[in-house]
């Protein structure tokens, strides 16, 4: 009897072909300024590639790993803090005058910068404090859980109250962090000597660029030999745990990545909106990453990046308009709630059967005019 994946004769070449369709989505983003002309919808469009990476992180921790974190937001709001702190640094003494101070803490009678500013004074340190934290705070995280066996539900809440917890000091702290207002009033980044507007092409090419890094090491990683047994972890926790593997480590690392990536795109949001806020870190958004996440397909790296573009996109058109000013809300959690039910894989779960449907119909005529000729030269 043949085996089931035997009866698809393109099943080998499915990692290529997700691979060429990676590539090509990101050939696509490169193209979009030059069919935009606009400087606010270019921004926009990066934005939405941020938001896209962060859901494309929260892919390879839920889908591939099996973890449902729901603070995912954590690690793109220090992501974001850490890019926004060593920019504010450059705009000093500017908005201050000669105090050398950030202007939040003129205003609440900070004497001196604090010591945990004084790193950021430079921006490499920043860059790598932005991807290196969140990883470290997911690893911390991930080991206190992973080692007590903390599967689950429990994983989900532990850090939804972790999020909110980092939420609620940085909000307290406002002589040092801004407060409810945030980080605000920002330098441009400067890299290599090109100086990265919010509104200028330098900067959506650089969100393109990480974007595309991001995407296609997520990609390599799930098709390495440690992605392929967090994904068997995902399926059957005791019979990887049964063959000796280190569930808990891998576990780990898959966290981490996930985290790190999501502090990247943390870094990159903070650049294209200028400013850093709790919002970043709040319940809202990392919410809505899961529903982004389950809209695209969780268990797909781009179509959650692509769901994020699309609900993300839908959303802000929605919230502008007249009609849907007060009800968009509503509009988005029905679409969530049709997808969970009729759509468990996402857009991107539906994409993948309708293709293997044409494909098993395209190829059945070719199957029958070999048979005809097998059993013609068996006459």
């Amino acid at each position: 009897m043949m085996q089931p994946n035997s009866t698809d004769p393109m099943s080998r070449y499915r990692p290529s072909a997700e691979l060429i369709t990676i590539l090509a989505v990101c050939a696509l983003f490169v193209v979009v300024p030059a069919l935009l002309n606009n400087d606010y919808l270019l921004n926009k469009v990066a934005r939405y590639l941020v938001l896209g990476m962060l859901a494309m992180s929260l892919s390879l921790s839920w889908g591939y790993a099996g973890i449902l974190n729901l603070g995912q937001a954590m690690s793109f709001g220090l992501g974001s803090y850490a890019m926004a702190m060593t920019l504010k640094l450059k705009t000093v003494p500017v908005h201050t005058g000669p105090q050398g101070l950030p202007d939040f803490m003129v205003w609440n009678n900070v004497a001196q910068l604090p010591w945990f500013w004084w790193p950021f004074e430079s921006q490499t340190f920043a860059i790598l404090a932005g991807i290196a934290i969140p990883a470290a705070v997911a690893a911390a995280l991930g080991w206190f859980m992973f080692r007590g066996r903390v599967t689950g539900v429990y994983v989900a809440i532990i850090t939804l109250a972790a999020m909110v917890v980092l939420n609620l000091v940085i909000i307290d702290q406002q002589q040092y962090t801004g407060g409810f207002n945030g980080i605000t009033d920002l330098a441009q980044l400067e890299l290599f000597g090109i100086a990265f507007d919010a509104y200028g092409r330098s900067t959506y090419y650089l969100v393109t660029i990480c974007m595309a890094a991001a995407l296609l090491g997520a990609y390599a990683f799930t098709r390495t030999k440690a992605g392929l047994i967090i994904q068997a972890i995902r399926d059957h926790e005791s019979r990887v745990r049964y063959f000796g593997y280190d569930v808990g480590a891998y576990q780990i690392v898959a966290f981490a990545l996930s985290a790190a990536i999501a502090g990247l795109a943390g870094m990159l949001y903070a650049i294209v909106m200028e400013f850093a806020s709790p919002t970043f870190l709040g319940v809202q958004l990392s919410l809505s990453v899961v529903v982004w996440c389950a809209v695209g397909g969780r268990q797909s790296l781009l179509g959650a990046l692509l769901g994020a573009i699309l609900v993300a996109g839908v959303q802000g058109a929605l919230s502008e308009s007249a009609t849907f000013l007060e009800t968009w809300t509503l509009v988005m959690g029905g679409l969530f709630v049709l997808i969970v039910l009729f759509l468990p894989k996402g857009l991107a779960g539906l994409v993948s059967s309708l293709w293997t449907l044409i494909r098993r119909r395209s190829f059945r005529p070719f199957r029958g005019v070999h048979q005809i000729e097998q059993t013609e030269g068996g006459a």
